[in-house]
């Protein structure tokens, strides 16, 4: 649960794990902030991998990355079926629920099926921390720019909505993400939001936007609001720097 009882959400534009010198992942600063959030010494941390069809090489590595932290790590799959019996139960004992990214799509279309969307809002209420990267980050808002359909970005505007913004990911490592969140809200199909460049989260409590955090200098967060009609403005949030690892 999170440190004050509030719900809490970290949405990443990348960067949650960063490569070692074996070949492996640790855990950014982004992921530590995450933790932070909880309040734990020893957090309940569960991860999903939906966005990428439950690939066990990834929750292989996602395991092997999340044994560098202090934590009682669990996973929740769906595929072929549930290997949690009581997914409601589970989620809602943790401290942390962790989503990493693949196409945001296909994860929402799979938590419907399963009632995951109302079990997620149960959570967030409840003071579990909700954090992800990149589809993991774009779940919780109302919608986003996603790549779910092929290289060509399209919109998604069926997300969760626990935020009632756009998010935008990878702002800065994708050349189309950027002009797309400033069409898609100037004419009005998604509504205005925040973005995030990698290396910075975007950092919620309750719907309220209160920060950006980053360890990356000189990587920002934007603002993106309707501006007349057709038209968008971005303004630049400088986000607060995180100690290095």
């Amino acid at each position: 649960m999170s440190t004050d009882g509030q719900p809490h959400i970290l949405a990443i534009g990348g960067g949650d794990f960063v490569p070692d010198d074996r070949d492996g992942m640790v855990p950014s600063p982004l992921m530590r902030y995450a933790l932070d959030l909880t309040g734990q010494d020893r957090p309940r941390i569960c991860f999903l991998a939906t966005a990428c069809g439950d690939d066990q090489a990834r929750i292989g590595r996602a395991y092997a990355a999340f044994s560098r932290l202090d934590a009682e790590v669990s996973h929740l799959a769906l595929f072929p079926m549930p290997n949690v019996p009581g997914m409601r139960a589970h989620l809602l004992a943790q401290d942390l629920v962790y989503v990493f990214g693949g196409s945001v799509v296909n994860l929402l279309a799979v938590w419907r099926a399963h009632g995951l969307d109302e079990i997620m809002r149960a959570a967030w209420e409840s003071g579990v921390v909700l954090a992800g990267q990149s589809a993991g980050a774009l779940c919780w808002h109302a919608g986003g720019t996603t790549d779910s359909y092929g290289p060509r970005l399209r919109a998604v505007t069926g997300g969760l909505g626990l935020l009632p913004y756009s998010c935008g990911v990878h702002y800065d490592s994708d050349e189309q993400r950027r002009p797309l969140l400033q069409q898609l809200v100037g004419e009005g199909t998604l509504p205005g939001g925040y973005a995030a460049d990698e290396g910075v989260a975007l950092h919620y409590v309750g719907t309220e936007f209160v920060q950006a955090v980053s360890y990356v200098r000189g990587a920002g967060a934007y603002r993106v609001e309707p501006d007349g009609p057709g038209t968008a403005k971005e303004s630049r949030i400088d986000p607060r720097l995180l100690a290095d690892l």
